[in-house]
């Protein structure tokens, strides 16, 4: 017998009716808000879920979570049982709990909460209702931990969700961490310099735990070096202690039609990445663009670590994994005729690597870009890079969470920045992205290359929009 959606809804409702800091601008909270403390207890009154759980734990400004997902899919086909924590969601909320790419079932989802409910209820008797009751991503944190526990899960694959060394991720034993790189973000909680924010990231690096780190920046690596130094942690690095490099001769995949003819062609990568223990050959990126070989690069260095010590992963496995890999909304094609591109970058560095990728896979000549942004994001920086890449530029709000910039401010910064440098792209209100779409239908034509970017909440509203909307006309894998 199933359960009732009045049940599920309202194990839905107790976990986000938490204080809940990703619908909270970073000026509403700071460090102190985040104690690990709170989390242990937590932890503790579950029976401590996470020390029966082997674990992979995953930190970095950007690429954390692709990293994690190409982590587990290799782990998954190498025939372990695997489970992938991961966040933001951008449908729904068991998107965050995976087992072997499958999410957290609604009865699971209210056995679970059941649970979690009394431990919070019995917190509540032991600590009273002050700062001691678990906020929404603690919550969310120990029902993966459950969830993992009760399925025997064999690797628990942890993606931070802010930051490191507060993260409530961070109750944990790993067998290994990898930080993927650093850029900013987050800076009004993580610091405004790499040097800061590297520490943050490292915060969760333990006593004689190996660490494997994309990370290239001279002022980040000496922080590294220096916390993996005091707690005795092995530490190996991209370009020091493991390579990654393309195949040669990699060609282009075309892309076809229901009729059969090409529309398009698109780079399909392919990497030789050598470690420290051996040369993992040949191996696929699906994902788009080359900051994603760079993290897959990583994920593939991390899982020849665990061959080194004993885990039995075969390299043909290991590619069997990275082929079937789809990640939504990371330089996602869902349409075609014309081609439409999903993205969650919302930093600098991300919004570079997204403008990258385009000029490298996508020959359209006209492009339109729909674009919102989060409080608390260089919006500025973000869109100084994007508006001289675009003809069209439509900025509109997402919906979802109250941290949206209103289209009036988007607009003010764009005009702005038009006046520094003479860029000449057409500027587009649009009050929603339903609006944003419409007027995005009326600006563009079949040979149109279309890019929704700007944030998790921008990119979620807009592909629920267009794969509920459309379905006959979309793809749901990236090309």
């Amino acid at each position: 017998m199933g359960v009732s959606a009045e049940m599920y809804q309202h194990s839905l409702d107790f976990l986000f009716g938490r204080l809940n800091y990703e619908r909270m601008g970073s000026t509403k909270y700071s460090t102190k808000d985040f104690k690990l403390g709170r989390m242990q207890a937590l932890l503790e009154a579950l029976g401590n879920p996470q020390s029966s759980v082997p674990t992979i734990h995953i930190a970095g400004t950007k690429g954390k979570g692709s990293t994690s997902v190409m982590i587990a899919e290799m782990l998954s086909a190498a025939g372990y049982r695997t489970g992938l924590f991961t966040s933001p969601h951008i449908t729904q909320y068991e998107e965050r709990i995976l087992i072997d790419g499958k999410q957290i079932a609604p009865q699971q989802l209210v056995d679970q909460v059941s649970v979690l409910s009394q431990a919070v209820d019995q917190m509540q008797i032991d600590f009273g209702v002050g700062d001691m009751i678990p906020t929404f991503f603690e919550l969310t944190t120990a029902l993966a931990w459950m969830h993992f526990k009760q399925n025997e899960v064999d690797y628990a694959v942890m993606e931070v969700g802010l930051g490191g060394r507060l993260d409530s991720t961070n109750i944990c034993e790993p067998l290994a961490t990898v930080i993927t790189n650093i850029s900013y973000d987050h800076t009004a909680l993580l610091g405004n310099t790499i040097e800061q924010i590297t520490r943050e990231k490292a915060g969760i690096i333990k006593a004689g735990i190996p660490v494997l780190s994309g990370v290239t920046q001279p002022e980040a690596i000496a922080v590294l070096e220096e916390v993996c130094e005091e707690k005795q942690a092995p530490l190996y690095l991209l370009n020091r202690d493991f390579f990654i490099e393309p195949v040669s001769g990699v060609g282009k995949e075309t892309v076809l039609t229901d009729t059969g003819h090409s529309t398009e062609e698109i780079p399909q990568q392919k990497i030789r990445v050598t470690t420290p223990w051996s040369v993992v050959d040949e191996m696929p990126v699906n994902l788009l663009g080359a900051h994603q070989a760079t993290n897959a690069g990583v994920a593939v260095a991390l899982l020849d670590y665990l061959c080194h010590i004993g885990t039995s992963i075969e390299p043909e496995r290991m590619r069997e994994g990275m082929a079937g890999l789809k990640w939504p909304a990371r330089i996602e094609v869902v349409q075609k005729n014309p081609t439409v591109i999903i993205d969650t970058a919302h930093n600098g560095a991300s919004i570079n690597a997204l403008i990258k990728t385009l000029k490298e896979c996508f020959q359209q000549q006209r492009r339109l870009l729909i674009f919102a942004a989060t409080r608390e994001k260089d919006v500025s920086e973000m869109l100084r890079t994007l508006l001289p890449c675009f003809d069209t530029v439509i900025l509109t709000q997402y919906r979802s969470n109250p941290r949206r910039i209103p289209v009036d401010e988007l607009i003010e910064i764009a005009q702005a920045i038009q006046q520094e440098s003479g860029c000449a792209a057409e500027i587009i209100s649009a009050a929603s992205p339903a609006d944003a779409w419409l007027r995005a239908k009326e600006n563009s034509t079949s040979e149109t290359l279309i890019c929704v970017t700007g944030s998790f909440f921008i990119a979620a509203e807009m592909r629920e929009l267009l794969l509920g909307a459309t379905d006959e006309t979309l793809i749901t894998e990236s090309c």
